[in-house]
């Protein structure tokens, strides 16, 4: 009996902890680009936002599949916010996305130079390793 309550126990905890760290939007998301130029996504030029925002759920970068744009949502200088976005100019086109772990930019720099055409990269470092990924984008 004591075993089946401790199983108990960590599944409601471990679920408990897993709902929260997905519902949280303070995971620092970085960027960054292989050239020191104006196409890296915390430097683009801000656009207006769009006068309906879509829900987060359908915008967040966490759902971007290859072939969509993202556009970057930060005011300039600042971190990189990126929201799924119809492609058009100043949007980041996404060529490749490597699902897991990321250690960080030198990952995200080998993984996209397999990449032709790229121009920018960014990625996502979550303390849940399953929810880490690296976007190789090219700037339209």
């Amino acid at each position: 009996m004591i075993a089946v309550l401790a199983v108990l126990a960590v599944l409601v905890l471990g679920g408990a902890a897993t709902l929260y760290l997905l519902g949280r939007d303070d995971a620092a998301p970085q960027a960054g680009t292989t050239q020191p130029s104006a196409t890296d996504p915390s430097a683009a030029a801000t656009q207006p936002a769009a006068t309906a925002p879509a829900p987060a759920s359908s915008a967040d970068p966490r759902f971007v599949k290859v072939g969509q744009c993202v556009r970057n949502a930060a005011p300039a200088g600042g971190k990189p916010k990126l929201l799924i976005s119809a492609c058009g100019a100043k949007t980041y086109q996404v060529l490749r996305r490597y699902d897991g772990a990321t250690s960080g930019e030198k990952d995200a720099q080998a993984k996209c130079a397999k990449v032709d055409g790229y121009t920018d990269w960014y990625f996502f470092d979550s303390e849940l390793d399953t929810l880490d990924f690296v976007l190789c984008l090219k700037q339209r």
